[in-house]
């Protein structure tokens, strides 16, 4: 059993990623899931999680809210992209239980602490937690097992030419999660929008009977689906990268967020020429996307046999 901590934001894609995990409760043990703001506000991102908690039968996995925004700059959102929700035009019932008491960085520092070299950080939303939980706690970079997080890209944005969404949320927080004196596993625009949702992979959702409910509507709201291509689900690649590393080919390289540029704030910017250098990331430059689905597919059958 892999055991891996959330960091998240509830967003259409973040809950497609949650199902995953849902689904593959017998290789992840999900200790806790936590909340930023970034696809929608805070509030939003923290009442979807508790919702999927609840819709996906998580059980008692605590969704601890953390941060509101980026550190230093403006909030930017992604209500264009997610709908107001957050969830497109998914309507989960209301949940019955709310989120835990407390602070998202406490929760990262204090489960990570008691149990070093032991927890996976999937980081699949801007990386403000992570940065307040690095400045305020050194040491988790070493009580990590790893750190895997969706976001970034070496050839491309999305948000902007030159800046995928996570990163440009919150440059500054990015800058510090890559400069903490860890390896960063990036899987970025690079491999996850090779990973499309067409009209085959959306064929095998349909017959998932209540998780269908998510994750149709869900995959449809995210971009048009055609039998030669759709919308791909970013955040899921993250969870899929803990369970098979495999499917993913990845490259060491320096990573440095851009942080000033007019034009290019929020660019991860990619150095493979490590030679002589310590590199602080392994980048995903491709991935196996049929058994990407295979698996991604495979788990959401094992959680839609569990819902009924």
């Amino acid at each position: 059993m892999k055991k891996v901590l959330i960091d998240c934001d509830p967003g259409i894609d973040d809950a497609l990623a949650l199902a995953l995990a849902a689904g593959s409760a017998d290789s992840l043990d999900l200790v806790g899931v936590t909340t930023v703001g970034g696809n929608v506000d805070l509030e939003l991102t923290t009442a979807n999680a508790v919702a999927l908690r609840e819709f996906l039968q998580m059980g008692d996995v605590p969704v601890t809210p953390g941060s509101a925004g980026a550190l230093l700059h403006r909030t930017v959102r992604a209500t264009a992209v997610h709908g107001d929700t957050g969830l497109g035009d998914v309507v989960l019932p209301t949940p019955e239980r709310g989120p835990s008491e407390g602070h998202a960085v406490d929760f990262i520092i204090e489960t990570l602490k008691a149990a070093p070299g032991e927890i996976t950080l999937v980081a699949v939303g801007p990386l403000s937690n992570l940065a307040l939980a690095v400045r305020r706690e050194p040491r988790v970079v070493e009580w990590a097992r790893d750190l895997v997080i969706m976001g970034g890209s070496y050839t491309r944005g999305n948000h902007n030419p030159a800046a995928e969404f996570n990163m440009l949320a919150d440059p500054e927080a990015a800058a510090i999660v890559f400069e903490a004196g860890w390896t960063v596993t990036m899987l970025g625009l690079d491999v996850t929008l090779k990973a499309m949702v067409d009209g085959g992979v959306l064929d095998r959702m349909r017959p998932l009977g209540r998780l269908a409910d998510l994750l149709v509507p869900a995959a449809q709201f995210y971009g048009v689906v055609t039998a030669e291509g759709g919308p791909a689900i970013h955040d899921a690649c993250a969870v899929a990268y803990v369970l098979d590393p495999t499917l993913f080919t990845c490259v060491p390289a320096v990573v440095n967020v851009e942080t000033a540029g007019q034009y290019t704030r929020g660019m991860t910017v990619t150095d493979f020429r490590v030679s002589g250098r310590e590199a602080n990331a392994l980048v995903a430059t491709a991935v196996d996307v049929p058994a990407f689905w295979d698996l991604v597919i495979g788990a959401y059958q094992k959680l839609a046999t569990r819902l009924g």
